[in-house]
């Protein structure tokens, strides 16, 4: 067994913490209302967490891995037993895991569902298939190609998903309407 390093935690924290901020800006006040008028059903919802968990994952995935093929900083790649572990793995275990709770209609919107496990349960599918999509060319080739040029059926298979989730789950009104409101509100301390 490899001896634990304090880089394996950074992913995950970064993607939490993120994930985590975005939460509690939607908590604003401000921004409350138009959450609940835009994202009126729990689908519609959960489409939105799904996207938020899955590009932020990708942002924090592909910089940490950028970081690490160019050894900038402390941080490496997850060993053990002197195997690579590469991020699919992880994507593939939230994707279980979350596949396992939807099946038992945890956080769906059924009745007796909470609705802050249906957001905690997308926010991972997303991340999970974000872990899972970046490295869609190691499956695809069934080699580390990752900075090669076959690499880049990763970054379609990301780019064709996140333009799903992005499509169904953004859907810019909410986006819009909070920009505008966000805008407004710094206008008006300005003013004061």
């Amino acid at each position: 067994m490899s001896q634990f390093h304090y880089s394996y935690l950074l992913a995950p924290s970064l993607i939490v913490l993120t994930l985590a901020a975005i939460s509690l800006l939607i908590r604003v006040r401000a921004l409350r209302a138009i959450y609940r008028e835009k994202f009126p059903e729990t689908a519609r919802e959960r489409l939105f967490w799904a996207a938020m968990g899955f590009f932020v994952a990708v942002a924090v995935v592909r910089t940490l891995t950028f970081l690490i093929h160019n050894a900038i900083g402390p941080f490496h790649d997850i060993q053990m037993g002197g195997r690579h572990i590469h991020h699919l793995v992880w994507g593939i275990l939230l994707l279980l895991v979350t596949g396992y709770g939807w099946l038992l209609q945890a956080g769906t919107g059924h009745a007796g569902s909470r609705t802050l496990v249906g957001r905690v349960m997308s926010m991972a599918y997303g991340v999970g298939a974000a872990l899972t999509l970046d490295e869609f060319a190691l499956w695809l080739n069934l080699r580390d190609v990752y900075w090669e040029r076959e690499g880049r059926s990763s970054l379609e298979a990301l780019s064709l998903f996140g333009a799903a989730l992005a499509s169904a789950g953004l859907g810019g009104a909410f986006i819009r309407s909070a920009a505008r409101k966000l805008i407004q509100a710094k206008h008006n301390r300005k003013q004061r």
